[in-house]
């Protein structure tokens, strides 16, 4: 696999990896676009994203839930938004926006998956986007 601004630290400061300042509670990971090192910069551009997914049987599933924070470090560009997004088979069924230098607690995103059965790859991307 060749490195890249995506892949050249997976699990130590970037994608999916536990918290490093603080013991996280079962099942707490953080999701990192970029890198959780402050310092460290990557040109990233509008649809650049990194995402967490399985394959989950959804048959007699309402809703896909997740709750989640998400903190946008202040030097995002102009005209540019973080989006955390619900995905089912790689197409949205939920999102929001972070704007540059925020944060903002999700509470409850959720996904209506009640028309869909069967196994499907369910996840969260975390994409930078055109605001």
């Amino acid at each position: 696999m060749a490195l890249t601004a995506f892949t050249s630290r997976l699990g130590l400061g970037q994608g999916r990896i536990l918290p490093q300042r603080a013991t996280p509670a079962a099942g707490e990971y953080l999701f990192i676009l970029g890198d959780e090192e402050p310092g460290r910069r990557f040109e990233l551009g509008p649809g650049d994203f990194a995402e967490v997914t399985q394959a989950v049987d959804i048959t007699g599933v309402a809703l896909v839930r997740c709750d989640l924070r998400l903190r946008v470090p202040p030097g995002v560009p102009a005209g540019l938004a973080w989006e955390a997004s619900l995905v089912v088979d790689g197409v949205k069924y939920a999102r929001c926006l972070g704007r540059p230098g925020r944060e903002r607690l999700v509470g409850d995103m959720a996904a209506n998956v009640s028309k869909l059965s069967g196994v499907h790859t369910v996840g969260v991307r975390l994409e930078l986007v055109s605001s």
